[in-house]
């Protein structure tokens, strides 16, 4: 578990700048944030290095020379910084778009947490992040409807279409490589390097399947099951899939203490008591966890005839990578309209069939441990 989170900036005047720090007990010299600051003008790029400052070890987060804005995360001598890249590059698009009025100091506290865990988020938390991120999300949208674009096109591109701060092209294609949803390559011929879409994210509302089967068994008296299918059954009848429940969705998985209500209910029908043990797992606002689950329609709250109350999930959700077989009709009329070289396509017909065939080899292996 990281130490402590520090935010500085490089002030001409006065040097290095210490602008807020969690906890606020934390004890961090103006030396070691000057070795921080030497370190990363070395380069003068944007991006994370990591350092060793006597028995500080330290990830670092730099936001360029356009804002000058370091973040730097505080670890034990045994863990790794490079597993929490992805998650201070998400946190500093936070705190840029929050800089009028300081406004970014209360969201301090909640991006410490958020990228504590980030190395131990499962499949499911870690594509929520990448589609809660606009500009990662700005990509999918984009190569969902061409498959393909150049990298130097996409990075002009998203200039023009993101006015609300900078944008680090290299660390998001990065993360978005690492997590198996585009390749980039060079194909002879082509000016700049490709980006292809090999894996789409599919997020959806489901019931839950597995509570529904044997309510009773999952902790609700028999006579409130019938009532729990019928909530169940009129939600679903109403609910269509859209881009703004899926982001509600994705808020929700992205918020540690929310998740982690989530993950007890998907196995229990519980009580108040119940869910006042997460405490122990760091649920701390267990009714503005609470609430934000009523909103959404997450839960429903059933009540026995002695006013106890059992807290069921009215609609779980799968956010999972699937294998975007509708590209196959985007290369065909790219082909057919000339929109694309040929070169290009039938790189990308390669590069799907190698996605394929480990998609088809990892469905293989989990239907085998099943």
């Amino acid at each position: 578990m990281p130490v402590g989170l520090v935010l500085m900036r490089w002030n001409e005047r006065v040097g290095t700048e210490l602008l807020n720090q969690y906890p606020e007990e934390l004890n961090i010299s103006d030396k070691t944030l000057m070795q921080v600051y030497s370190t990363h003008e070395y380069s003068g790029e944007a991006g994370m290095i990591s350092l060793m400052v006597g028995s500080l070890n330290i990830a670092s987060y730099y936001t360029g020379p356009d804002s000058q804005y370091y973040i730097l995360l505080l670890l034990n001598i045994d863990e790794d910084p490079d597993s929490f890249e992805g998650g201070l590059a998400d946190a500093s698009r936070t705190i840029l778009q929050n800089l009028e009025d300081d406004v970014y100091k209360e969201y301090i506290p909640m991006l410490f947490r958020r990228i504590s865990v980030y190395p131990t988020l499962n499949s499911e938390q870690q594509l929520a992040m990448i589609y809660e991120n606009e500009v990662k999300r700005m990509i999918i949208l984009r190569l969902q409807d061409e498959g393909v674009v150049s990298k130097s096109e996409l990075s002009v591109w998203l200039k023009d279409q993101y006015k609300q701060g900078f944008v680090d092209i290299e660390n998001i294609l990065n993360d978005l490589i690492k997590k198996e949803l585009i390749k980039e390559t060079s194909v002879k011929g082509m000016p700049s390097e490709l980006i292809f879409l090999t894996n789409d994210i599919i997020m959806i509302r489901r019931p839950p399947i597995k509570l529904l089967k044997d309510p009773s068994d999952r902790g609700l008296p028999s006579n409130l099951v019938e009532d729990y299918k019928m909530e169940c059954k009129k939600f679903f009848t109403d609910y269509r899939p859209s881009q703004e429940d899926n982001l509600h969705l994705v808020n929700l998985v992205t918020n540690p203490q929310v998740y982690e209500t989530i993950r007890l209910l998907r196995t229990a029908i519980v009580t108040k008591n119940d869910l006042e043990k997460l405490k122990k797992k760091g649920v701390e606002d267990l009714n503005d966890v609470l609430k934000l689950l009523w909103e959404n329609r997450i839960t429903h709250v059933f009540q026995d005839s002695q006013g106890n109350e059992y807290y069921t999930l009215l609609s779980d959700f799968v956010i999972e990578r699937v294998f975007p077989k509708y590209l196959l009709n985007i290369i065909k009329t790219q082909y057919e309209q000339k929109s694309k070289a040929d070169e290009v396509l039938v790189e990308y017909i390669n590069v799907l069939e190698d996605t394929f065939n480990t998609y088809r080899e990892e469905k293989k292996k989990i239907k085998e441990n099943n």
